[in-house]
């Protein structure tokens, strides 16, 4: 007994652990996970030049994961979870759109071994509810909050496409405010890009890979590819010039830097990225 049970002990011990998503990194990653589907009948709101007039637009939700050698960051929620117990998803705004959502971001984070506890940092692009859905579930993370989007996400009535109850609790959460880029580790490889525009604290999110170069996520800076080409902007963005001088830098850091830009509501682009778990780096 005592040599099989030496055996085995030897056994084990040769056997190579895999590290879970959990344990610290070596360097930057990117993962990139559908976090919600959202079918509009008529996107007339997304134009205020008429582009969009009585056409359809299918968006996806995503969100992200982002893991630095000292902490994890997410960055959007996706839609809310409670839509995943509705088989075929629901309707909103009237019935112009319809979300459905398959699995929600904790759940997912789950399939990498990361739980809410493992979250360093929680900062989202803007307070739509699209991007906040589940941002309750990091109450124990930081919670990075541009000042002029925290106070319009908590104005009474709150801003446009805010739904108060998905970020309560920042109440209880430690919260960092700021104005401006904020560089989020301290080594310049992940800066959360000031943006106003489409709402007043509106922000994106550059990422400087080992192997991949800069990558840019637009928040929503842009809805689709059209978008971008034509420079629409939406009716129901907060500042129109802040809209559009936003897009003159954003699209100057990318070219200058050479970046990937990735345009969160559009599926082509997330399909594009490593299908999670996988992730770039």
């Amino acid at each position: 007994m005592k040599i099989r049970h030496a055996f085995a002990c030897a056994l084990l011990l040769s056997i190579p652990l895999t590290a879970s998503a959990a344990d610290p990194v070596k360097q930057l990653r990117l993962y990139a996970m559908d976090c919600g589907q959202v079918a509009i009948k008529d996107a007339r709101a997304f134009s205020d030049t008429g582009d969009y007039d009585g056409k359809p637009i299918k968006a996806v939700a995503a969100c992200y994961l982002i893991r630095h050698p000292q902490g994890n960051l997410v960055w959007d929620t996706g839609l809310n979870d409670e839509i995943a117990k509705t088989p075929g998803g629901v309707d909103t705004f009237g019935g112009n759109f319809h979300l459905e959502l398959k699995k929600p971001v904790v759940a997912q984070l789950a399939e990498v071994g990361v739980t809410p506890a493992d979250v360093t940092f929680l900062a989202l692009s803007h307070m739509h509810f699209d991007h906040t859905g589940n941002a309750n579930a990091f109450a124990g993370s930081t919670w990075l909050m541009n000042k002029a989007e925290l106070a319009s996400a908590t104005a009474d009535p709150p801003g446009f496409g805010v739904d108060p109850a998905t970020i309560s609790a920042y109440k209880t959460a430690k919260v960092e405010t700021f104005m401006g880029d904020r560089d989020v580790f301290g080594d310049g490889s992940v800066m959360i890009l000031a943006g106003p525009g489409h709402t007043p604290g509106h922000q994106l999110l550059q990422l400087k890979l080992a192997k991949a170069g800069t990558v840019v996520l637009s928040g929503d800076l842009y809805h689709t590819h059209q978008n971008r080409k034509e420079r629409n902007v939406p009716v129901f963005n907060v500042d129109r010039a802040d809209t559009l001088a936003t897009m003159d830098r954003i699209e100057k850091i990318v070219k200058n830097r050479k970046a990937r830009f990735v345009v969160q509501h559009v599926q082509a682009d997330l399909d594009a990225l490593p299908k999670f778990p996988a992730y770039l780096d």
